[in-house]
């Protein structure tokens, strides 16, 4: 996903971040490239301190408040790997898991 400059976000995403055993890790933010450098970095979550080859893999506004946030990104982390899966390659919309 490529960083837009100059772009100033607004509401609440949800992301996706692929690391080495190609897991994926769920988290919420107002700012996808901020929060992807903080984890690069090792200031993001602990789960992913000190590992490498991190890549966002997929992302997308669910609104203004943290509220819808955090429940988007709890329906996502109860999906099986396979629908997370379908979330980056777009087969599947998080319109349909959260209504």
């Amino acid at each position: 996903m490529a960083k837009v400059e100059g772009f100033k976000a607004t509401g609440w995403y949800i992301y996706l971040i692929r690391f080495e055993n190609n897991a994926l890790y769920c988290g919420i933010t107002t700012d996808v490239n901020r929060r992807f450098e903080q984890h690069k970095s090792g200031r993001g979550s602990k789960l992913l301190r000190g590992r490498s080859n991190l890549y966002l893999v997929w992302s997308e506004r669910v609104g203004n408040s943290r509220s819808a946030a955090s429940k988007a990104e709890l329906a996502v982390k109860k999906l099986p790997k396979t629908k997370k899966e379908a979330l980056v390659n777009g087969s599947l919309k998080l319109s349909n898991i959260i209504g």
